[in-house]
């Protein structure tokens, strides 16, 4: 099952973005959940995880304290608060369930253990 993200922009550095990752309620209750993000000509980043099954999340240091990452489960969506954005964070941010359930988020985060990748949504921070 594809999830879905929404909410990028065209934002001024220092401004402030929430990214939406819509998914089933099964995958929510029982996979890991990260964030990643593209820029043409360099490797998918993984930024940010979150896994509801143990109650952890975690953070890339490049964007340790200016983003947050929730699930919202009254909508089923796992959100990416970002605060404090750069130029640097101009990219395609996508969203992705870990391959394997109830455990925890693999940290470092690599793309290739996650699955039911979303189409992305572009984000550019703007000096």
């Amino acid at each position: 099952v594809q999830l879905v993200e929404s909410g990028g922009g065209l934002v001024q550095a220092g401004g402030s973005l929430t990214l939406s990752c819509a998914a089933p309620r099964f995958t929510l209750d029982d996979y890991a959940i990260a964030w990643f993000r593209q820029v043409p000509g360099k490797q998918r980043e993984g930024i940010a995880c979150i896994s509801s099954t143990i109650g952890n999340s975690y953070y890339a240091a490049s964007v340790k304290g200016r983003f947050a990452i929730s699930v919202d489960n009254s909508k089923d969506t796992v959100l990416l608060q970002m605060n404090n954005l750069k130029p640097e964070d101009t990219a395609v941010y996508l969203c992705a369930r870990y391959y394997y359930r109830d455990y925890d988020c693999p940290v470092p985060l690599r793309a290739g253990v996650f699955e039911d990748w979303g189409q992305g949504t572009q984000v550019t921070v703007s000096s």
